[in-house]
């Protein structure tokens, strides 16, 4: 007989991905991945012990909000974003040669330029850039704030990343040439022309039955 504990443990080990799907969410927000990845994981382990399946509900549906919560609370520990050692050191460089730049040309450098002088990737250097940037309180408030409470509006992780388990559901559980049709047609980018050479088919089949596999797929995610 299995006990609670070793069902927990293995409700866990099957669903990493999941970690793996709401730690990508927050890659580049200041925070090293392998840290995101081991508060997702203390998450999981929560919400294994917690998920009673008699509720009627998806494991991936509940644990979700639970993974994002700790690492969210990555983020509220820490008060401001934390920046990693290596973005701090690379955010300086970025600065020196911006200061040279500026002195030799008389002028502000390009992101572009300032990929080239670093030999970083762009990405990389807007990220830097930014670390520079002052701090903005959101919740400044009060008579002698200049502009009171800034609100940003920032979409939640949470939708976007059930709406991708839902869909990942929904394509799994398709018959294997169902499922490649949907795989070449909106993965692959490839034309219906295209599709039914792969798969052996006419073009007017594959017209017929992808239409029927997305009526199908719009129901079941409803």
């Amino acid at each position: 007989m299995i006990t609670k504990t070793q069902q927990s443990g293995r409700l866990a080990e099957e669903n990493l991905g999941l970690v793996h799907l709401c730690a990508n969410r927050f890659r580049g927000k200041g925070i090293e991945y392998d840290d995101l990845y081991g508060a997702g994981c203390i998450g999981l382990i929560k919400a294994s012990k917690a998920f009673d399946p008699q509720r009627g509900v998806k494991f991936s549906t509940y644990a979700v909000p639970v993974i994002l919560g700790e690492i969210k609370r990555l983020f509220r520990d820490g008060g401001t974003i934390k920046v990693s050692r290596s973005v701090k050191e690379l955010s300086l460089k970025i600065s020196r040669l911006r200061e040279k730049f500026l002195a030799g040309e008389g002028r502000e450098p390009t992101v572009d330029e300032l990929c080239s002088l670093s030999g970083e990737s762009c990405d990389a250097v807007i990220e830097a850039l930014n670390v520079a940037l002052p701090p903005v309180s959101l919740t400044e408030s009060g008579e002698d704030s200049e502009h009171g409470q800034i609100d940003i509006p920032t979409p939640p992780p949470d939708t976007a990343i059930t709406d991708a388990i839902s869909l990942r559901q929904v394509i799994g559980g398709l018959e294997p040439k169902d499922r490649q049709l949907i795989f070449l047609r909106y993965f692959r980018n490839k034309t219906q022309t295209e599709t039914a050479k792969l798969l052996n088919m006419t073009q007017v089949q594959v017209s017929r039955r992808e239409k029927k596999l997305l009526a199908s797929m719009r129901s079941q995610l409803e």
